[in-house]
């Protein structure tokens, strides 16, 4: 599994090289700032990129002295990381396409190599963003999905540039700053929502999705008379259940062993990698009705 991620997290530093080169040197000649921000945010997505390789290496090292809950939060920290990254993107893409539009510089060079860096951009994105998310669904990795929806957003910034080009072909130049700016408000879209996540499991957030789950694996429980004090916490992939049940006071102790087993057994069933504590209690009624 950990071959696999790290696999798919290098490829991703491999292309962002090429596209951050690519597109830093065509921005240049040709005078693009839509190009340019291109370049810039995708040095910056190399930059994540890399943080992602090591977060992968790091974040399935098994539980330890010093780390109880094992080292899964060290995808959400690289989330966090990637999302201060992109809001630096927009704050150098906004300014710079604001002062060229309120001076009038928005001339710019187009030739066929504006055209084929933005194509190849795309062409990459689609299935570099395709790759990270199959193997981010399959290993529940947030940062492989932050990867995921980075390069996803970056084919829409190019979409957009590649329009601001097309513009400035037929002298419209100021399309090109335009599409700077559209490139700026998706990221800061995507910076929302990313840091959003990661930032609700950093500091244990309760996930509803799984909340949800574990209480319909405990209703399927006839033994059970009532559940409380349920709390979920989310670190990486993994995910950390704890609960108190209460059953039947005349059960043996034996009885109570193998419920609270098959209880774990079940809630594992539903979520993937998940860490269960199950904690019985004998069931007052009196307690109960008040």
């Amino acid at each position: 599994m950990v071959q696999e991620k790290k696999r798919v997290a290098l490829i991703s530093v491999i292309a962002a090289i090429f596209l951050t080169g690519f597109k830093l040197l065509i921005g240049v000649l040709t005078g693009s700032l839509g190009i340019l921000s291109e370049a810039l945010h995708s040095g910056l997505d190399l930059v994540a990129a890399v943080i992602t390789y090591f977060a992968v290496s790091v974040s399935d090292k098994p539980a330890d002295k010093n780390h109880n809950f094992g080292h899964g939060k060290v995808e959400n920290f690289s989330a966090f990381i990637e999302t201060i990254l992109l809001l630096i993107t927009c704050a150098w893409i906004i300014y710079e396409a604001v002062n060229r539009l309120t001076t009038g510089n928005t001339e710019i060079e187009v030739n066929v190599w504006s055209y084929i860096v933005i194509v190849s951009s795309i062409i990459i994105d689609i299935n570099r963003s395709r790759m990270l998310y199959k193997v981010a669904k399959k290993h529940n990795s947030q940062a492989l999905e932050a990867d995921a929806l980075h390069f996803s957003t970056d084919i829409w910034s190019s979409a957009v540039v590649l329009l601001g080009l097309v513009c400035a072909n037929f002298g419209f130049f100021f399309a090109d700053s335009v599409a700077a700016l559209v490139v700026a408000l998706i990221v800061l879209v995507v910076s929302y929502k990313l840091g959003k996540k990661a930032v609700d499991v950093l500091l244990d957030k309760a996930p509803e999705d799984k909340i949800k789950k574990v209480e319909h694996s405990l209703a399927t429980f006839p033994e059970i008379k009532e559940f409380h004090t349920l709390k979920v916490r989310s670190a990486g992939a993994d995910t950390f259940v704890s609960v108190i049940i209460t059953l039947d006071p005349h059960i043996t102790l034996k009885n109570v062993h193998e419920i609270c087993d098959k209880i774990e057994i079940e809630v594992s069933k539903v979520i993937d990698r998940c860490e269960v504590i199950v904690h019985a209690e004998p069931f007052n009624e009196k307690k109960s009705i008040t």
